[in-house]
């Protein structure tokens, strides 16, 4: 059984290990989460979110205001929207469903919320196999982009009417 729960400094030691694999730099190369002082802060403009198989930490999604974020690192943008961070930390669960389904239950919590209308996400302009991922979930290209110096894609997904 799958499920998301909130991450907490206990989960440090393991986010730490899962920044140092290879599939997870190919995604987010010069990335540097502060994971020491991030895991102990809840601004509300942000969840963090472990995927959890049978009890196993398997994966982290992060859900964020973009417009409330304290980075504005989506620029300007409307109140109405959400923006999704993904990735399944161990090797052994890539490619296994279980990226669907944690994204589903991600999905299904920022719409659960009436004033969203889109969520957003932005996979490096050469990971195909993100584009085709999100893709598969309903998303649609919107933009190439630019965010700290890295080139992106921008999809959303429109609340369904």
């Amino acid at each position: 059984m799958l499920k998301l729960r909130a991450a907490s400094i206990l989960d440090l030691k393991l986010l730490r290990l899962w920044d140092t694999k290879q599939h997870i730099i190919d995604c987010d190369p010069d990335s540097d989460w502060n994971w020491e002082i991030e895991l102990k802060r809840q601004p509300v403009w942000r969840e963090q979110l472990m995927i959890v198989l049978n009890g196993n930490a398997i994966g982290m999604i992060q859900i964020i205001d973009p417009y409330e974020e304290e980075t504005h690192y989506w620029g300007e943008i409307a109140q109405s929207k959400r923006a999704i961070d993904i990735w399944i930390g161990e090797e052994e669960y890539l490619s296994q469903g279980y990226g669907t389904i944690a994204m589903g239950l991600a999905i299904a919590r920022c719409f659960q919320q009436p004033e969203i209308t889109g969520i957003l996400v932005d996979p490096l302009k050469n990971n195909i196999n993100a584009h085709r991922f999100y893709e598969r979930l309903g998303f649609e290209f919107l933009e190439e982009r630019i965010f700290e110096g890295l080139e992106c894609y921008v999809y959303e997904l429109k609340k369904p009417l």
